[in-house]
């Protein structure tokens, strides 16, 4: 076992994570500091950098046509901008008081401690996958990086079946019902919700699910699985759950993720609620002044609800990024927090939301009145105009706005950064009605969607107020 340590008076930054955060991270800090005065040394324990995890079922469906489309910086750019980037590389053991990691090396089993003067923990999330029978059979597959995309791939070329199950119906589960559905195989999603999409209210979530089942996709909702079933080779042939089976030949778990914080809660460092690291608004973690942490691996601010949650989406891991580098490289910036906006799509239905959901509102305490409106994309005369439903929630008495969700056709998505700002900005429904926002037939109606929804909020908290 060996040890590396810094040497002279240059300082070393040392990296865990060669994914969005991680190397934005790294890469700000190059921009601030010269080689002679920072070294910059990067772990990543699988064979990709900075590449788009989000992009992955599209490249499964065959929407993107090879996997390096995702990379949006190889290995080679980095190590070319005086970034000592070591793939293949797993951190084991994070020493705070010794300021020093231990890796090993993938391949040889070496391992070796190296030291730093600072340290971003930028360990992403993880695939959760439950404990249960057969879960780790062959042609089970979770799918949060390009190794687990490149190894679905490789599943589905060498099993002859076209019966595909995916367990979970949030982003990534619907979206890789989608990717399998136009690869030809027979989908079933088994959720154990009451509809699709649960960071939609329920009455959302049924416009998805209709959608889903129009392409040709069997929902199964309010179904808990139990367990894998396998054949003789132990490979996959069925899901089960208290009522019935549903036959496989390959499964996508699509459940959802947890933060990657093993390390973290080995070393001590504070987590939230929600299993992520907790830092400050400089994304430092906190009570360490020289660690700071981004991604998917810590919980953020909800500027709506005042509340930390946890929130993995990649635009967040990226801005973590750049106010890490900043701050580690020398230089001053903040993170101020979120208000939750997400899009996603199946086959052409749009699918968007932000701020709070009716049970999010709920559990902080938070009185609210709810409308929901439908509208159309265009002006109504004007050709391919397309349906859209929109639902508002403003509080009780202020108005301020809580959340909006939108479903709809072609335009129906991006609407929903209209209400992202307005939340960031603490806008009430009454205000957001005289938001001068452009129109023309062949993008929206005189009154956008958006705003149609905000003047029947309005008037419904003036009702009951």
């Amino acid at each position: 076992m060996s040890m590396s340590r810094t040497r002279g008076t240059r300082e070393r930054l040392v990296v865990i994570g060669g994914d969005a955060a991680g190397m934005s991270a790294a890469s700000q800090a190059r921009r601030l500091n010269k080689p002679d005065e920072l070294e910059i040394v990067a772990f990543e324990r699988g064979n990709f950098t900075s590449y788009s995890a989000c992009g992955i079922p599209y490249w499964v469906g065959g929407d993107v046509p090879n996997r390096d489309r995702l990379i949006a910086r190889t290995p080679e750019e980095h190590r070319a901008r005086d970034i000592d980037l070591r793939l293949r590389t797993e951190v084991t053991e994070l020493d705070p008081d010794g300021q020093r990691v231990r890796t090993r090396d993938v391949d040889s089993g070496a391992e070796s401690w190296t030291s730093y003067d600072k340290l971003v923990i930028a360990t992403g999330a993880r695939p959760i996958r439950p404990d249960l029978p057969g879960v780790d059979a062959p042609g089970v597959h979770g799918v949060q990086t390009l190794d687990d995309g490149q190894a679905l791939l490789d599943t589905l070329a060498r099993t002859p079946g076209r019966r595909a199950v995916v367990v979970g119906a949030g982003y990534i589960g619907v979206e890789m019902a989608e990717a399998l559905i136009n690869r030809g195989y027979e989908v079933t999603v088994v959720n154990r919700g009451s509809e699709p999409m649960s960071t939609l209210d329920p009455d959302m979530g049924r416009l998805v699910h209709e959608a889903m089942e129009g392409l040709g996709i069997t929902m199964v909702n309010d179904a808990e699985v139990t367990g894998i079933l396998t054949d003789d080779d132990g490979r996959v042939r069925a899901v089960t759950t208290k009522d019935r089976d549903f036959p496989a030949d390959v499964v996508v778990l699509g459940i959802g993720v947890r933060p990657g914080t093993t390390l973290a809660r080995a070393a001590g460092l504070p987590l939230g609620a929600h299993g992520g690291l907790l830092t400050d608004r400089s994304m430092r973690v906190r009570g360490h002044e020289n660690i700071w942490a981004g991604g998917d691996c810590v919980e953020v601010l909800d500027l709506v609800s005042g509340q930390q949650r946890h929130i993995p989406l990649g635009t967040h891991a990226n801005k973590h990024g750049q106010v890490i580098g900043t701050n580690a490289g020398g230089g001053y910036a903040t993170f101020p927090g979120v208000v939750g906006t997400a899009v996603s799509k199946v086959c052409d239905l749009e699918i968007a939301r932000t701020g709070l959901r009716e049970k999010d509102a709920h559990r902080v305490g938070l009185r609210f009145e709810t409308v929901t409106i439908e509208s159309t994309s265009r002006a109504g005369y004007y050709p391919n105009s397309s349906p859209m439903t929109v639902k508002m929630l403003a509080e009780h008495r202020t108005g301020r706005l809580l959340g909006v969700q939108i479903v709809g056709r072609e335009g129906a998505g991006k609407r929903v950064d209209i209400a992202a700002v307005a939340l960031t900005a603490g806008m009430t429904a009454e205000q957001m009605t005289t938001l001068d926002l452009g129109y023309a037939p062949p993008f929206s109606p005189v009154w956008d969607p958006v705003l149609v929804a905000a003047r029947k909020a309005a008037a419904k908290v003036r009702e009951t107020s």
